[in-house]
């Protein structure tokens, strides 16, 4: 069990970064960050452009380290759903976590590395891709429903390589 914090959440109903980055992100909400979001087992976020969507729901809701993301960046910049301050989310690929802000333990088997693309040249700066391979996240699916909220949080391993 670690004390971590959820940073931001963010809900998008719309493939913003579609195309070729030169031609920059596709018009939307100047700012999708929602404070809660409904999770629900085997589907995604509500109202998440991937909800629902069976080629996505094997990796429907991603998150990041809040400590791997360039100064002056945030999600709006790189697409991810969950930004956390104090776990090293990328180090567990292949387990089952469980994240906890206070309304039941929501659970998620993180999958596989959700990989910077060419977009994060366009949305953070020139050599953003670079700097974070291998730190650009997680792509998990939710095998439980529940409630994240913005705020502390209680991270746990429920099944993988480091489960308690």
């Amino acid at each position: 069990m670690t004390e971590v914090e959820v940073l931001e959440l963010l809900v998008s109903p719309a493939h913003r970064l579609a195309g070729r980055p030169a031609d920059g992100p596709a018009p939307g909400p100047r700012d999708e960050r929602v404070t809660r979001v409904e999770v629900r087992d085997g589907l995604g976020l509500v109202g998440d452009r991937y909800y629902a969507r069976p080629a996505h729901r094997n990796a429907a809701v991603t998150m990041m380290a809040a400590e791997h993301l360039p100064p002056g960046a945030d999600l709006r910049h790189t697409r991810r759903n969950v930004l956390l301050r104090g776990v090293d989310i990328d180090a567990y690929l292949g387990s089952t976590i469980s994240l906890d802000c206070g309304t039941g333990p929501v659970v998620f088997v993180v999958k596989r590395p959700a990989r910077p693309c060419a977009w994060m040249d366009v949305t953070i700066g020139p050599g953003a891709q670079r700097a974070l391979r291998g730190r650009g996240g997680v792509r998990c699916t939710p095998v439980s429903d529940g409630v994240l909220t913005v705020g502390p949080a209680v991270f746990r391993v429920v099944a993988g390589p480091d489960a308690a």
